[in-house]
């Protein structure tokens, strides 16, 4: 096995990883996401966080196992994406705001000897209290989920805001280790 390389900037994805005993180094993706679609499909994901990968193969120059991955948030089908501001961040939240709804993280391994490209989603869901206009705004005001999939970050989300979930908290939070586990044994 060659050496893991992050292929992302997200500083939760790289505490899962040094959380779960991996020694990796992080060469952050030059891919630029562009969200087109506004339903969801796994092959959607699957091929954002192939893209994301990929884009760091040629960057490497010695065998080595590239992780690229995408979270997003779909409620009704609909992909809440990283928020453009204040009010789009409100928006989606109130979208949000006593239902349920699920986290999709898709995992993509690249094998820079052999060209193995493994492709993973797993799949979560969260469910919120019904939450008032100023739960929301002061949420948005005190974290300013603005990098983050769905307006939030279920781990700094105050009591009170979030129900429940189900499935791995880690693949919620941007990568599930179990599913990289398998991907990378």
């Amino acid at each position: 096995m060659g050496k893991i390389i992050l292929a992302s900037s997200s500083p939760r994805r790289a505490n899962i990883l040094k959380e779960s005993g991996y020694c990796y180094e992080i060469i952050p993706s030059p891919y630029e996401e562009q969200h087109t679609r506004a339903v969801f499909s796994y092959d959607y994901i699957e091929e954002l966080a192939y893209k994301k990968a990929s884009a760091v193969v040629p960057l490497v120059s010695e065998p080595a196992l590239i992780v690229g991955a995408d979270t997003m948030v779909v409620v009704d089908n609909e992909i809440l994406g990283k928020p453009e501001g204040f009010e789009d961040a409100c928006q989606m939240l109130r979208k949000l705001s006593g239902r349920k709804h699920k986290v999709i993280t898709a995992v993509v391994v690249i094998n820079t000897e052999n060209n193995e490209i493994k492709k993973r989603s797993v799949t979560s869901e969260v469910e919120f209290y019904p939450l008032s206009d100023e739960q929301i705004q002061k949420y948005v005001n005190d974290f300013k989920p603005y990098d983050k999939a769905g307006s939030y970050g279920i781990q700094e989300m105050p009591e009170g805001y979030i129900k429940g979930y189900t499935g791995s908290l880690k693949n919620i939070i941007g990568l599930c280790p179990d599913a990289l586990a398998k991907m990378l044994g």
